[in-house]
């Protein structure tokens, strides 16, 4: 990378156990077992104060899991492709499906994922791994599907803002993948305070989020950490769409 062209500094903001915006530029390539030719960066884990694990990664042609990501007993996990030239062929629970840019897969606990890129270019991925919290005997399936796939929703009556859900809203899953999208002069309808925390990556478009009680510039790359509890609401502020997929926590009571 060689020597800075200026001063150093960041647009990173970590406030442990409220939130967290992580911007491209100052991360880092980790070394994470179980990877070939892909280069793994981690952008949220509980040491910030989260309850998942979230990564982006590159995937050269040809790399590849050199283990299913994660065949752990009790967590679950979800690969999106999100940009680039290639193609990814993705296993989970012996089904193998090729996404391209916009594909997702959820495997289900102890399932994992495995994933190949056959093609001769490059691709970016999303990564997610979280515990999964039972109830009852009821028991997640394996999901493969498609952005374009999926119709999108106006939002809480809100004409300039589209909601699609990636993953079933059934009991049996205690998480759902979500993108939102607000068109320009888009905004939240109301400031949101909530039990359920967020991991969202930015796909496009930039904005105003308040989180907690500092309003911070956000745009297309950024990665944004909602703890529980942490106010938050967006206005677009660009002439393009404020896109972003993001986790959601659902369908369970709080611990007590």
């Amino acid at each position: 990378m060689g020597y800075p062209k200026g001063f150093l500094e960041s647009r990173a903001i970590i406030k442990p156990g409220s939130y967290a915006v992580i911007p491209p530029e100052g991360r880092v390539i980790n070394s994470v077992p179980g990877f070939e030719g892909c280069r793994i960066t981690i952008l949220m884990s509980p040491k910030v104060g989260a309850s998942f694990v979230q990564y982006i990664g590159e995937v050269d042609p040809k790399g590849r899991t050199t283990a299913p990501f994660v065949a752990e007993k009790g967590v679950e996990t979800f690969i999106f492709v999100m940009d680039g030239r290639g193609e990814l062929r993705v296993t989970v629970g012996g089904q193998t499906e090729t996404l391209t840019p916009g594909g997702y897969a959820y495997a289900p606990p102890e399932d994992g994922i495995e994933f190949e890129n056959a093609s001769g270019e490059p691709v970016r991925i999303l990564l997610y791994k979280q515990r999964y919290v039972p109830l009852g005997n009821l028991k997640p399936w394996k999901v493969f599907g498609h952005l374009n796939a999926i119709d999108e929703n106006i939002y809480d009556n809100m004409e300039n803002v589209f909601l699609r859900d990636l993953l079933p809203n059934d009991l049996a899953f205690d998480m759902n993948m979500h993108t939102l999208k607000f068109l320009p002069d888009g905004c939240h309808p109301f400031v949101e305070t909530h039990v359920q925390e967020h991991g969202a990556y930015l796909l496009g478009g930039q904005g105003m989020y308040l989180l907690g009680e500092d309003w911070i510039q956000v745009k297309k790359e950024d990665f944004i950490w909602f703890g529980p509890f942490c106010q938050q609401a967006a206005y677009t502020t660009g002439r393009e769409p404020l896109l972003y997929i993001y986790s959601k926590d659902m369908n369970r009571d709080a611990e007590i």
